[in-house]
């Protein structure tokens, strides 16, 4: 016999752990079902794996290797059938769980054969605190640490190379794990030194600790294209303002030519048929000059791109806005704020059968030490939220939504908040920024 022997994790104790983490992370990104079919679901589960790990104790080991890729599966269809998230995205977060499942079960039962030596004499209040305890606080720990990192407002869009990635470490971390105490011919439950067992669980951590980091780098990654996207959303609409503000300059001096010719004219002796096409040349003339006045001309700019476009689709925006109170605000965050809210709105109400609700309203005001900003319009369709937003209604989801987070991401350098609601068919954006002296 060994010296300091102990015995391998009891099945159910590895079922529990693994049952546990795939839960975890199914949690942390938000079940797609409902709640009581979800635990239903989840209960039939933890039956089934731990009937399936007990029923496996005692097979040969090349069996035995088949059962844990099974095991495996199990919890990548399981996190798949509950979030509905790609098949890549569920082998990336199954991996993570079986290595924190293995992490986890390792651990307690170290922790335990150093306290009884005599695992059969453990008392079962003893074996029900200790699962409580670790189970508990490392299952909370990593809660908390991949919190931040993972939700239901966050898709990580994991690619091919980053689930293999991840699959390769689970798979090398597992295979050295095991290797120091099974046997080759069969893997019935046999004693193995107590130093065995704690470096079977410094594997294990090293394992979590890996899969961790590549995690950071997945996440990284997708905060810089996020935001590689965002940025350029942002120069987008300045570039567009640039342009637009160049336009209208070039328009507005060729109509103020247009008006002293017309003057002129007039002061011809013409006829009343000459007159009245004077006069509707002037109309049109008017309908094309420099719309609004808000006493900010970033803004002014912006809303009379936007304005023609509108009049192109038969939109009608209405705009009641006091520009001197953003003119603490940079002009390229003005740009991005109006830019995208508008070019939003004027797609979504460009779907509108009915050109009656073909409307956009504009409204900056003062809300005691705030700005406030908001834009509305009629839409068509269903909107899904997705955390704080709504979920884009385009082709290509993860490359779209990006007008939005540019919002968000100018309006949180003001130290400022954004609300979106869409009720009755009315979609609204509501920006609350505090008023800064520049």
């Amino acid at each position: 016999m060994l010296e300091n022997a102990v015995s391998d994790i009891p099945r159910f104790y590895t079922a529990l752990a693994e049952w546990l983490s795939c839960n975890l992370f199914v949690l942390l990104l938000g079940p797609k079902i409902k709640i009581k079919n979800y635990i239903l679901f989840s209960a039939i589960y933890l039956i089934a794996l731990a009937f399936f790990l007990e029923v496996t104790a005692t097979i040969p080991l090349l069996l035995w290797i088949l059962c844990m890729i099974l095991a495996f599966l199990s919890i990548v269809g399981f996190i798949w059938l509950c979030n509905r998230i790609s098949i890549y995205e569920s082998i990336f977060y199954a991996v993570m769980a079986f290595a924190v499942a293995e992490c986890i079960a390792s651990l307690e039962w170290q922790v335990v054969n150093y306290i009884y030596s005599d695992t059969s004499k453990i008392p079962l209040i003893i074996e029900v605190l200790a699962i409580l305890l670790i189970y508990g606080s490392v299952i909370f720990g990593i809660w908390k640490l991949l919190s931040t990192r993972i939700s239901k407002e966050t898709r990580l869009h994991i690619e091919k190379k980053d689930w293999f990635i991840s699959l390769f470490i689970c798979v090398l971390v597992f295979g050295f794990s095991n290797i120091s105490f099974i046997s080759f011919n069969s893997i019935t439950p046999k004693p193995y030194s107590i130093q065995i067992g704690a470096i079977r669980t410094l594997v294990d951590v090293a394992g979590v600790a890996m899969l961790y980091a590549h995690l950071l780098s997945c996440y990284n990654n997708m905060v810089r294209r996020e935001l590689d996207a965002v940025q350029g959303a942002l120069k987008n609409q300045y570039i567009q303002y640039k342009q637009s503000r160049d336009s209208i300059e070039i328009i507005n001096m060729k109509y103020h030519d247009m008006k002293h010719q017309i003057n002129i004219l007039r002061g011809m002796n013409d006829s009343e048929q000459r007159a009245a096409l004077l006069d509707r040349m002037e109309a049109d003339i008017k309908a094309y000059e420099l719309q609004y006045k808000t006493g900010n001309s970033v803004l002014d700019t912006v809303l009379t791109s936007k304005s023609m476009q509108c009049d192109k689709h038969g939109i009608t925006m209405i705009v009641v806005a006091d520009g001197a109170l953003l003119d603490f605000m940079d002009a390229m965050d003005i740009c991005s704020i109006f830019g995208n809210a508008l070019d939003n709105a004027i797609e979504a109400t460009m779907k509108l059968e009915d050109k009656e609700k073909r409307l956009i309203h504009v409204n900056v005001s003062q809300f005691k030490s705030f700005v406030m900003i908001r834009f509305e319009n009629y839409f068509t369709g269903n909107l899904k939220k997705e955390g704080a937003s709504f979920k884009t209604t385009k082709k290509n989801a993860e490359d779209h939504g990006y007008g939005i987070k540019s919002i968000n991401y100018t309006v949180e350098k003001y130290d400022g908040a954004v609300d979106i609601k869409a009720n009755d068919k009315w979609f609204e954006i509501k920006i609350l920024i505090p008023i800064k002296v520049k």
